[in-house]
């Protein structure tokens, strides 16, 4: 398991008392001065060659969503062709013209799939995700600017238990903001009205099933907060599944 213990280029001291022990590699970096593109780009790039040497298929657990950028461009680099399927509670589709806050944690999914290549896929070598191959789940709280593109895009929405993945290959992304937050507490930016922690083990491991995944990437988004049991429960049992 590759642990990147950040939240965007924030160094978070302590996830790591949140999460499972069998840690095989942390990464972490320098970052240069420069705008947030070119320090996420600095530790991105240490990223993206570790999942390309990781064992197959590589487990990747980080702070934030941003890092499946890495993910998917160290998969490519490997050869791996891939698709992705995105478990958010949120659509991860935002832009920088859409944006109301800024938040880069809020456009990772419209990166995938080529929005804006020269802020960060060009300097990675990531090759666009097409849309079609694009699977969001149980995403709930949607900006309008959001649903305004996913109403037009190729992109595929589904409930989690009705789950139809892509084709070929694909990178399981979790955000575990996805489960309702009655069951998992202190998330960054929690929305009522999830699946249970089960239904996304269950969901997951019926993905593993069909033989095609080709990588993990989870996003662990509270605070650190010195260790809690459930979460540190949910994330073992996911990477256990894989």
């Amino acid at each position: 398991m590759i642990l990147v213990p950040y939240h965007l280029d924030e160094r978070l001291a302590g996830l790591e008392a949140d999460l499972p022990a069998a840690l095989d590699t942390v990464v972490t970096a320098e970052l240069p001065d420069g705008d947030i593109w070119t320090r996420l780009a600095a530790l991105y790039e240490r990223v993206a060659d570790e999942v390309a040497r990781a064992e197959r298929p590589p487990i990747v657990l980080s702070g934030d969503c941003t890092v499946s950028l890495a993910a998917v461009a160290g998969l490519q680099r490997a050869g791996e062709d891939v698709g992705v399927v995105w478990f958010d509670a949120h659509g991860d589709v935002q832009t920088l013209e859409t944006s109301t806050s800024g938040y880069i944690g809020g456009m990772p999914l419209r990166l995938l799939v080529g929005y804006r290549p020269e802020l960060i896929a060009e300097r990675l070598g990531l090759r666009a995700v097409p849309e079609e191959r694009a699977v969001l789940v149980d995403a709930r709280d949607l900006d309008p600017a959001e649903v305004e593109y996913l109403a037009g895009a190729s992109l595929m929405r589904y409930d989690i238990n009705a789950i139809r993945p892509p084709d070929g290959k694909f990178l399981v992304h979790v955000d575990l903001d996805v489960v309702d937050p009655v069951e998992l507490p202190g998330l960054m930016y929690p929305v009522d009205g999830g699946p249970s922690a089960g239904e996304l083990l269950d969901a997951v491991g019926d993905l593993v099933a069909t033989g095609r995944v080709a990588g993990l990437d989870v996003a662990c988004t509270w605070r650190p907060d010195g260790g809690n049991e459930r979460r540190r429960n949910l994330v073992a049992a996911l990477t256990k599944a894989l």
